[in-house]
């Protein structure tokens, strides 16, 4: 399905006044960037590259669009003409997927003809602002759950497409699986899940559901004990799956207290290695208060797929450089208050002092690097054609890499939850 019309109308009627000028085919660069991070977080994660080129894959105005545009009179027919033969031939760089961003960096940097490059605006933010602030709240609770797995769950807490994304999402920042069976099969994601209250509520008995379940999923699966009473669940699990049940899901109540209750019950059962998954409307606060308590693994629903209270990554998508009219090539910036931007081409660097990420650094007009200093901007479009590296489910897996490389180089302070500011500078040269 064509991603087109994902877009903004100003987009494509700046196009028709830009064609109408002379001025379309002037050579631009386009950044994507955030000017803050939502109020709290010491630094951002990259999600969405990947999802972004393959819709920039599908941008074209097929018979359908194109008419639906002439029959609207949303732009003339010259215009109409151009779009039909829409194509990006230009070159795009960027962070590399599950790469650590600050203020002011600039995310995605797009080389083409204005009227190229400005048509992308709307769909590279609609992408990046929700992948990029559901993946940073992910890392959040990755760091909080301290090495214990958490599945993403929350694809009834959001949008059908956003679901899908998010679990992605989710996944580079370091979560282990999802429940959402769409993120498995084009992104390959692992997926999860056994059963919700309604089989419990079905059955005659707690008992009949539970040997229903084990009969189908065998004696490794999990069973859900809060439906009725917890200890007797429990007790009846152990009883129907024996000692070998592979674990216990909890979804509601006082989950510290819960938790070392079941824990203790379960031992004295017999089954020591019955892990204890909790569901209740968790996110990186409550699961670093349960730290000290006996949970095995997390499933988040709706704070994960709502960016933990920011659902979008405050991104701007802003140009920064154009050639003029004698092809010299010029540095723009809005002088806006509070929106003022830097202009000029950029190349960013991560300013690293034994190992540890110190500074990000962005030289304008410049493209050296010196000792000390990691590169961050990749190639992932050059001359239209997408690098295929960033793409699918090995992209997902290269991010997800990426993620753990790049988030340990940040030195602990990253780390707190407590309101701070960003963790590494942001500085011009």
């Amino acid at each position: 399905m064509t991603s087109a019309l994902l877009t903004d109308r100003y987009e494509i009627t700046m196009v028709e006044a830009a064609l109408k000028a002379g001025t379309a085919d002037r050579q631009s660069v386009f950044e994507l960037f955030a000017r803050r991070l939502p109020q709290g977080r010491r630094y951002g994660l990259v999600a969405g590259t990947g999802r972004f080129l393959a819709e920039l894959s599908r941008f074209r105005f097929g018979d359908a669009e194109l008419a639906w545009l002439r029959d609207g009179h949303v732009v003339d027919d010259r215009t109409v003409d151009w779009l039909a033969d829409y194509r990006f031939s230009g070159d795009i760089r960027g962070y590399a997927e599950g790469e650590v961003y600050l203020p002011g960096s600039p995310l995605l940097v797009v080389e083409s003809s204005f009227a190229e490059g400005v048509l992308l605006e709307t769909l590279a933010l609609s992408v990046f602002n929700y992948d990029s602030a559901v993946a940073s709240a992910a890392a959040r609770m990755v760091s909080a759950a301290d090495g214990r797995p958490l599945a993403e769950m929350g694809s009834r807490r959001t949008g059908e497409r956003s679901a899908v994304a998010a679990a992605r999402a989710a996944y580079i920042a370091g979560f282990r699986a999802t429940s959402n069976l769409e993120a498995g099969r084009t992104w390959g994601v692992p997926t999860m899940g056994t059963a919700a209250h309604a089989f419990t509520l079905l059955h005659d008995t707690e008992r009949e559901a539970f040997e229903a379940q084990v009969a189908s999923l065998g004696p490794g699966t999990t069973l859900l004990v809060d439906t009725y009473d917890i200890p007797t669940a429990v007790r009846t699990a152990v009883e129907v799956a024996g000692t070998g049940l592979g674990a216990v899901r909890i979804d509601s109540g006082d989950l510290p207290a819960l938790v070392s209750q079941v824990r203790k019950q379960l031992d004295d059962l017999g089954a020591t290695g019955t892990k204890i998954t909790v569901t209740n409307d968790l996110d990186e606060y409550t699961i670093a208060a349960l730290r000290a308590a006996p949970v095995d693994s997390y499933g988040v629903g709706t704070s994960v797929v709502s960016g933990s209270g920011h659902p979008a990554a405050g991104m701007v998508f802003k140009l920064v450089a154009r050639q003029g009219a004698d092809g010299e090539w010029v540095s723009v910036a809005k002088k806006s208050a509070d929106k003022a931007t830097v202009g000029g081409r950029k190349e960013p660097v991560r300013v690293l002092v034994d190992g540890v990420a110190t500074t990000e650094l962005v030289r304008i007009g410049g493209e050296s690097t010196g000792d000390g200093e990691r590169r961050l901007l990749v190639p992932l479009v050059t001359d239209g054609v997408v690098d295929e590296r960033w793409t699918g489910p090995q992209g997902v897996q290269r991010a997800r890499e990426h993620r753990a490389a790049a988030v340990h180089e940040l030195p602990p302070s990253a780390f707190r939850l407590g309101r701070g500011d960003p963790v590494l500078p942001t500085v011009y040269e």
